[in-house]
């Protein structure tokens, strides 16, 4: 068991439920400080995009930032950098697409996460059927491969990733896209609910957490929620701080 994994199955034994909040690497504003501010904020982990030209799982204000930080030149191990030098103490997951992993070779990369302080990775467009090697390679390194649950898998394959995840289960709340939703969709509960007999694993849930309600409703059967899009359409705004105090307002809305 990973520090990731260790950290999230404590808060959820303890009867509290976990924040966990996502930036996109490499975007401006998006540097050890803000990383810094995002624990000092109440963040149990905190989850850094290292981007990609085509990330097919994110919605219009990730995309946005990938692309303006990859304009900017960032590469992951820019990225890696900033999660070394920030130093905080809370565990660091990075979530990428399979691209720039095989890229780098799958040992190269994670050689590289791990001597970053990096805990877990996720990496959402590489099916179970397919990440055997890239699991086993980052257990060896004591780094958490994060597996992602979406509505409507079939029921043998929920049981599978619930089995062969680290860290957490990620509850992929609604059908489509990363971006904020004006409402939580029931498919979040009713994933949720089918993965609860199939795994001890925390369940975390993701994808459309537009608002401290939202997250708040989700903790009522999950064990905790990631929010992206809402807080870096704040700093896509320009507005660092904003995204800083909105994650302070996710956090005093989540029970503690």
């Amino acid at each position: 068991m990973g520090r990731l994994e260790a950290t999230l199955r404590a808060r959820r034994d303890a009867g509290r439920r976990a924040f966990v909040p996502y930036v996109t690497g490499g975007y401006p504003g998006v540097d050890t400080g803000l990383l810094r501010r995002l624990a000092a904020a109440g963040a149990d982990a905190i989850e850094v995009g290292i981007p990609f030209s085509d990330p097919l799982m994110d919605g219009g204000v990730i995309q946005e930032a990938s692309a303006e930080a990859l304009r900017a030149g960032t590469r992951p191990k820019d990225v890696l950098a900033t999660i070394r030098q920030a130093t905080v103490d809370v565990p660091v997951a990075v979530m990428t697409y399979s691209n720039p992993v095989y890229r780098h070779g799958i040992d190269a990369f994670l050689d590289a996460a791990a001597e970053a302080d990096v805990t877990g990775v996720i990496v959402p467009d590489l099916p179970v059927d397919e990440s055997g090697e890239l699991e086993d390679a980052a257990a060896a390194r004591g780094l958490d491969t994060v597996l992602l649950a979406a509505p409507g898998i079939a029921a043998e394959r929920l049981a599978e990733i619930g089995r062969r995840s680290r860290g957490f289960v990620y509850c992929v709340a609604t059908y489509g896209v990363t971006g904020a939703r004006d409402r939580l969709e029931d498919t979040a509960r009713e994933l949720v609910e089918a993965l609860r007999p199939r795994t001890d694993l925390p369940l975390l849930v993701g994808v459309g957490i537009g608002s401290p309600e939202q997250a708040a409703q989700a903790c009522t059967f999950a064990d905790g929620v990631v929010v992206g899009s809402a807080l870096m359409a704040r700093v896509v705004a320009g507005d660092p701080d904003g995204a800083v105090a909105l994650a302070s307002s996710f956090r005093s809305a989540i029970p503690t």
